[in-house]
């Protein structure tokens, strides 16, 4: 039987301990922390930490000893076999570039760039002067996002393509599925050498095995690691996630839950998917802000009540929530979607 070739090579040799197809968990804000990220990578996928900016050098540090005990020790030094995520619009670039030069992760993913590629370069050329060996990862949602890409003098290592099922913060308006959207962007960038990772919707081999036969180089999955046993969730939340179900109608895009928490500054083009509560029902039923943040406020001292159709607090995810039903350690999520993947195109893990 064949074996499943790198649909990347470089990508091996840029991240020796991992197998193919390579499987990646999103940097999902506070929730993708260190023991999530290391146990991603232990399974032969790259997971990423991300947080606010003030604890970023905290997770790294504790990534670094949770590696030091693992297997994954024996990886080349001196980055670390996990990547780090930054907002743009809400991190700072110099607090960034410290943490970078210091505990030097595999990979930096940037997102949401206020001033776009702009940003991005400047971003990028910080990085690359910290840390030179550090792969940046650059995520679009768009065309336009690619031609940009192409015409910098900054261009990335990876870029992933980002649809319109994500969950989190994804295009507002211009969103459009991963299906249409990622064989677009792959004739637009086929001649850039530049791999591409799909993301949005996927939370098993057949999502994943599908982006694969689009053109992506490997997958991102965030929504089905909201059900790992290592993410940093309130355990309300996680329960949510894996009651959920039929995304198309129990999740929806808006900023309310934003604003709810206090959260403001995103740039318009991004906006959130998450799942329906009471807080929605209740805002389209006329009820008015100052009234549904009272009420989310006092939600927020229930505990895990705070979630659930009743709940009133944020569930950010992807419209793939119906295909999330248990909760299991991260290993055996990225391994059980990398053999679904290999069952399906008939061929034998490396």
């Amino acid at each position: 039987m064949p074996r499943l070739q790198n649909l990347a090579p470089n990508l091996s040799c840029l991240y020796p301990w991992t197998t193919s197809p390579l499987i990646v968990s999103a940097p999902m804000r506070v929730m993708s922390g260190p023991a999530l990220a290391v146990a991603v990578s232990r399974a032969g996928g790259l997971g990423f930490v991300n947080n606010a900016i003030q604890n970023v050098a905290a997770d790294l540090e504790q990534a670094s000893s949770l590696i030091s005990s693992s297997t994954l020790k024996t990886v080349p030094s001196p980055h670390l076999p996990i990547g780090v995520g930054f907002l743009l619009w809400a991190d700072d670039l110099d607090t960034a570039v410290d943490a970078i030069q210091k505990y030097k992760p595999c990979a930096v993913w940037l997102y949401a760039p206020p001033n776009g590629q702009a940003d991005l370069d400047t971003w990028s050329r910080g990085i690359r002067a910290a840390s030179p060996g550090t792969q940046i990862w650059i995520q679009i949602g768009t065309l336009s996002e690619a031609r940009s890409i192409l015409k910098s003098a900054e261009k990335p290592d990876v870029v992933v393509v980002q649809g319109a099922e994500a969950g989190g913060h994804g295009r507002a308006k211009d969103a459009m599925g991963l299906i249409s959207l990622l064989p677009e962007v792959a004739d637009a960038m086929a001649g850039s050498q530049i791999p591409l990772f799909a993301a949005g919707g996927i939370a098993d081999g057949r999502g994943a095995a599908a982006a694969l036969c689009l053109g992506a180089s490997g997958v991102v999955m965030g929504t089905r690691f909201l059900a790992a046993s290592e993410t940093r969730i309130a355990r309300g939340y996680q329960q949510e996630v894996v009651r959920a179900e039929d995304g198309a109608v129990g999740t929806t895009k808006t900023l309310l839950y934003n604003h709810l928490r206090g959260t403001f500054g995103w740039p318009e083009e991004y906006m959130p998917r998450t799942v329906i509560n009471r807080s929605w029902v209740e805002h389209l039923a006329g009820k008015g802000f100052e009234e549904l943040k009272v009420l989310h406020d006092e939600a927020a001292k229930q505990g895990d009540q705070a979630w659930g159709p009743e709940g009133r607090l944020a569930t950010y995810a992807g419209a793939s929530i119906g295909l999330v039903h248990e909760v299991k350690d991260a290993e055996s999520i990225v391994r059980e979607v990398r053999e679904q993947v290999l069952e399906r195109f008939g061929v034998m893990s490396q």
